[in-house]
């Protein structure tokens, strides 16, 4: 029995950081022999119910101390873990779990991270230092590579692949036409439904004042249905509410909160998907839904290159004359955009079994 241990963002209920979960623990199950898997958890018995796995407090230092000491393998998995641009304290949290693990004696793994921003000179030093003595790295884009080679990590260690969400299984759309009926946004058959996942950290009313417009705009010019999806629904919600608020009933907004899969299939019953969200647009080209994306970090950009999707406008240059533009390419070119996308998702899937080779061949390394 082979013993990993994985670190990340993990408990908290955003849909993003536990599709990543998901598709991580079925992925190292699926292709590797005989394997054990601990998760440092926000909510260790939600944790270890959903995933059928062992469970441990994040913040418990008890509980890291034994978890690490008993794993063979430390897993740094998904999502944008190793950044002081949201927060100081969490890079040093997840490079601490990191270099625990190493000082122990514990192989280390970064698996199909987004690396960066890191700015603050300590924090560059720390992290150089911490993975420039893991056993393998793996990054989702190729702009976490060249920050890492520009911290001294050796160039032999670093591999490209993709974000680990784009591996999750395609839901029935029959789930998401039941939610939103019941939410009172039924989907019409005779009418074009335009989702959107928007978030806004702090009072970014130009921003909002501007989706408003676009909504409107959608149901004078085409009869379209707008539906707001809070994706990360205890920061997104009060900011879609906000926006249905202004709309005056013209477009709906979901108010409870939905599972991965739930909101996977929600998504899929899409004509556009509108995101800020990461992870909506990636569902959004898991269910082949053609998405217009609004950039807020360059991990979004990323993601459209490696889709061959244009990054028409940021948050905070995001306007209903840019929109529009791009909204009328979007549906003519529907169906191309829909081939490119499906094309590219597919080489992203099979980009990401790195992650299991390499773990591989650390595991027979060990024995």
């Amino acid at each position: 029995m082979y013993n990993i241990l994985i670190s990340g963002y993990y408990g908290f209920n955003n849909i993003g950081d536990e599709s990543i979960l998901r598709t991580v623990i079925d992925n190292l199950r699926e292709k590797l022999p005989d394997v054990d898997i601990t998760v440092l958890s926000h909510d260790p018995a939600q944790t270890a119910e959903k995933y059928g796995v062992k469970a441990a407090a994040r913040m418990s230092l008890w509980g890291i101390l034994r978890s690490v000491w008993r794993c063979d393998l430390l897993l740094s998995g998904g999502g944008s873990l190793l950044q002081d641009a949201t927060s100081g304290r969490s890079i040093l949290y997840y490079l601490f779990i990191l270099r625990l693990a190493q000082l122990l004696g514990r192989q280390t793994f970064i698996y199909s991270q987004g690396i960066g921003p890191i700015s603050a000179p300590r924090n560059r030093r720390l992290a150089a230092r911490v993975l420039r003595r893991t056993d393998g790295i793996v990054v989702r884009d190729a702009k976490s590579r060249d920050l890492l080679l520009g911290l001294g990590v050796p160039g032999e260690l670093v591999h490209v692949t993709a974000d680990p969400v784009i591996r999750v299984k395609k839901a029935d759309p029959a789930l998401g036409l039941e939610i939103l009926a019941q939410e009172g946004c039924p989907r019409r058959p005779d009418r074009l439904t335009v989702g959107w996942a928007v978030k806004s950290r702090g009072p970014d009313r130009t921003f909002l004042r501007e989706v408003e417009r676009c909504i409107r705009w959608l149901r004078e010019e085409y009869g379209a249905d707008s539906v707001l999806i809070p994706f990360f629904h205890d920061e997104d919600w009060k900011v879609c509410d906000a926006v249905a608020q202004g709309l005056d009933g013209q477009a709906g907004c979901l108010r409870q909160k939905y599972l991965s899969e739930q909101t996977l299939s929600i998504i899929g019953c899409m004509d556009v998907l509108v995101g800020v969200r990461l992870h909506a647009l990636i569902y959004a080209a898991v269910m082949g839904v053609p998405m217009i994306g609004i950039s807020y970090d360059p991990k979004v950009d990323s993601f459209l290159s490696s889709i061959q999707r244009p990054t028409p406008f940021t948050v905070r240059d995001f306007t209903l004359e840019k929109f529009q533009a791009i909204f009328r390419e979007t549906v003519e070119s529907r169906e191309r955009i829909c081939a490119e996308t499906a094309r590219a998702v597919e080489e992203l899937v099979s980009k990401l079994d790195k992650n299991e080779d390499l773990i591989r061949e650390i595991m027979e390394r060990a024995t």
